[in-house]
C-alpha cells in the first residue's frame, strides 16, 4: 500500500507542534508533580490479563486519527476497557499537554514527540516502563533511547522515522553521477543533477528554525563531533567538528547547487517533480505523496531514487525522529495503560497503524511485511534507522536548535562564519544550560 497522501499536512503541524514546545517549555518538576523520577515500583510487571476499566488517551490529530480502527480488534478483545481516545490539534497539543501535566489533570497516555519527549520524560511527569512490557532490543535502538533518561525508560515507540537523500534518478542518468558516499562526493553529485536538468541540485530546507538546527546536528555526528558531553553536563557546540558542520551546510550556498531563500517547506515536492531542484534530505512521507503533486501515477518509480545520507569522518549518521507513547505517573489506571502500549508495540499492530495512516513502524520485524518490505524506496530509511543518534535528552533542545537554525542561516548568507557561529551557538546554549 502507498503511503498516506495526506503526511505533507501532518509534518506542517508536526513542525508547529514542536514550534509550540519551543515557545513554551515548561519545566515539569516543582508544578504539582514530584522532582524526583517516578520509582519503578509504580509500574510493576503486567500481566496478561484482560485491560479493563477506563483509560483517557491523548494524541496529536496525524498519524492518531486512525486509532480508533487499529485498535479495534483490542477494544474487541477486552470488551470490559472504555478507551477515551482524545485528539488535539497539533499546533495546540505540546502546549496543553505541559499543561495539564503541571496542574496535575492530564490523561492516563499520551504520545510524545521521539526527537523532543525529555521536556516530559525528564522530571517525574511519566512512569517507568514496566520490565518485560516490551522487547527493547525489537526496535530501532535511537527510538528506543530516545524515551531512555538515566537508565531508565520511560516511554514506548510507535512509530519511526528519519531523513534520507531523495533524488531524481533520471537527472543523476543524464548527469552520469551516482549518490554520494562522502561529504567530498556531494556537492559533485548536485553539480552532475545540474548538468542532468536539475535547476538547482538541491532543495535545502530554508526554514531556519528548529529543523535546521536538528539537521547541522546530524551534520555534526557525521564530521565525529557531539552536542553534549557523553554525561550529559556540558554542551559541546562551539568545536572544530561543528565548524566542520556549519561549513558543509555552507557549502550548499557559496557552491551554488543550493538557493538559501528557496523552496519554502511547502514548496519542496512542487519544485523536486518541475525540476527546479534535483534532491532533497527529506524524510519517508514524500514517497507516497510525489505521483500526487505530478498528477501522473508511477511518476515516481520511473524518476525517483534514494540513497542513505553521506557522511565524513564519523560516518552517515542520521538521526531519529518519531511517535512514543507514555503512561502518566498519576495514572488511574497505569495496568490498562500498559496493555494499550504493549498492543500498540506489537509487529502486528504498528503495520496496521502503516496501513491505516502510513506511519513507518519503530518495530523493526514490522518491516518484513510486504506492505512494506515490497516498496524497494523504502529501503534507504530501514537502512539510515539503523544508523542514528538521539537528539539531547534535555529539555532546553528544541531552544537550542532553534536558535541553531538562526545561526545556519546567517552563515548560509554570509554575515558571520562558521567559527562565529559555533562560538555564539555554544554561548547560547551554555546561558540556558540543560533545565534541569
Amino acid at each position: 500500500m502507498p503511503l498516506s497522501r495526506n503526511l505533507l499536512s501532518r509534518n506542517v503541524t508536526a513542525r508547529l507542534a514542536v514550534g509550540a514546545a519551543v515557545a513554551s517549555v515548561l519545566v515539569l518538576t516543582g508544578c504539582g508533580r514530584s522532582a524526583e523520577p517516578a520509582s519503578s515500583a509504580a509500574s510493576a510487571n503486567v500481566d496478561d490479563g484482560s485491560a479493563t476499566g477506563t483509560v483517557e488517551l491523548w494524541a496529536p490529530d496525524g498519524d492518531a486519527t486512525v486509532l480508533d480502527d487499529v485498535l479495534a480488534s483490542f477494544k474487541e478483545d477486552n470488551p470490559d476497557l472504555d478507551l477515551q481516545i482524545t485528539l488535539v490539534p497539533a499546533d495546540e497539543y505540546t502546549t496543553k499537554l505541559q499543561s495539564a501535566v503541571a496542574a496535575g489533570g492530564g490523561p492516563d497516555v499520551a504520545q510524545l514527540y521521539t526527537e523532543s519527549q525529555a521536556q516530559f520524560t525528564v522530571g517525574g511527569a511519566f512512569a517507568p516502563v514496566p520490565e518485560g512490557l516490551v522487547d527493547s532490543d525489537s526496535f530501532f535502538p535511537g527510538a528506543w533511547e530516545s524515551g531512555v533518561v538515566d537508565g531508565v525508560a520511560y516511554s514506548v515507540p510507535w512509530y519511526a522515522y528519519t531523513y534520507a537523500l531523495v533524488y531524481r534518478s533520471d537527472f543523476a542518468r543524464a548527469g552520469g553521477v551516482e549518490a554520494p558516499a562522502t561529504w567530498d562526493d556531494v556537492v559533485p553529485f548536485f553539480e552532475g543533477l545540474q548538468d542532468g536538468g536539475a535547476d538547482k541540485g538541491l532543495g535545502a530546507d530554508v526554514g531556519w528554525d528548529v529543523y535546521n538546527g536538528q539537521d547541522v546536528t546530524q551534520y555534526l555526528w557525521q564530521a565525529g563531533g557531539r552536542p553534549m558531553s557523553d554525561d550529559g553536563t556540558e554542551w559541546t557546540l562551539d568545536t572544530p567538528e561543528m565548524v566542520d558542520a556549519l561549513t558543509y551546510n555552507e557549502s550548499f550556498f557559496t557552491s551554488g547547487i543550493a538557493d538559501p531563500d528557496a523552496p519554502g517547506f511547502l514548496d519542496a515536492q512542487p519544485y523536486f517533480v518541475e525540476g527546479k531542484t534535483g534532491a532533497m534530505m527529506t524524510g519517508p512521507w514524500v514517497i507516497g505523496q510525489l505521483d500526487d503533486v505530478a498528477g501522473e501515477e508511477g511518476w515516481t518509480q520511473e524518476h525517483v531514487a534514494t540513497a542513505v545520507l553521506p557522511g565524513d569522518a564519523g560516518g552517515g549518521v542520521g538521526a531519529i525522529a518519531g511517535g512514543s507513547w507514555g503512561v502518566l505517573a498519576d495514572s488511574d489506571n497505569a495496568d490498562a495503560s500498559w496493555k494499550v502500549l504493549r498492543h500498540l508495540a506489537a509487529p502486528e499492530t504498528q503495520v496496521a497503524q502503516y496501513e491505516a495512516g502510513a506511519s513507518l513502524p519503530a518495530v523493526r520485524s514490522a518491516w518484513e511485511d510486504p506492505a512494506i518490505a515490497d516498496q524497494p524506496l523504502l529501503d534507504a530509511f530501514f537502512e539510515q534507522l539503523e544508523n542514528t543518534e538521539t537528539y539531547p535528552q534535555v529539555q532546553t533542545w528544541a531552544q537550542i536548535a532553534t536558535q541553531l537554525g538562526v545561526e545556519m542561516e546567517a552563515v548560509a548568507k554570509g554575515s558571520q562564519t562558521p567559527e562565529q557561529a559555533a562560538t555564539a551557538i555554544q554561548s547560547f546554549a551554555e546561558s540556558l544550560g540543560t533545565g534541569e
